[in-house]
């Protein structure tokens, strides 16, 4: 990255631009809030690097996020952009921000609960998470579908209020 002075200055100019650009499948989030965006700098030539790293491998909406944010920093005046795909470290559902797990509650989805850490053990039977409902608390909730609009996600209903809700899983 780019260090002092002016392009400091640009590099987090940058930066700002590429935090606001809203994710393709859960557009109440941004790609800062999902944890995708991984990094903003300025090269010495005036190119501007975006590092996004992929919810899942294979990830359908990450050539919607590249374009999104090539697109939001060309019409922020900047005329050479590149966007890198990260791989390493994995994207973990631990990345998404405080501020984002509150606006998925807001939008009636489920935030994930924190990721399996090392080995995870071998279960016989099915394991479920108590996932609390984000319209009334309750915890008393049964999945519906282990897959709901787009694969990391799944449905949900509330056993309490009724309500159907999607939930994001952990990863």
């Amino acid at each position: 990255m780019v260090t002092g002075g002016p392009a400091l200055l640009d590099a987090r100019r940058a930066r700002r631009v590429a935090e606001r650009v809203p994710d393709p499948e859960l557009p109440m989030l941004t790609l800062a809030d999902l944890g995708v965006l991984r990094d903003v700098e300025v090269r010495a030539d005036g190119t501007v690097v975006a590092s996004l790293t992929p919810t899942y491998s294979g990830c359908p909406a990450m050539a919607e996020m590249r374009a999104d944010v090539a697109a939001r920093l060309r019409a922020a005046g900047y005329a050479r952009v590149e966007i890198r795909t990260v791989l390493d470290p994995p994207w973990t559902s631990d990345w998404i921000t405080g501020s984002g797990r509150r606006k998925l509650i807001e939008h009636g989805i489920a935030p994930p609960g924190r990721a399996p850490r090392g080995p995870v053990p071998l279960v016989l039977s099915p394991t479920r998470p108590a996932v609390p409902c984000p319209r009334c608390g309750s915890r008393d909730t049964e999945e519906t579908s282990r897959f709901a609009a787009t694969s990391c996600k799944a449905l949900w209903r509330c056993r309490s209020c009724r309500e159907p809700f999607e939930y994001v899983k952990e990863i």
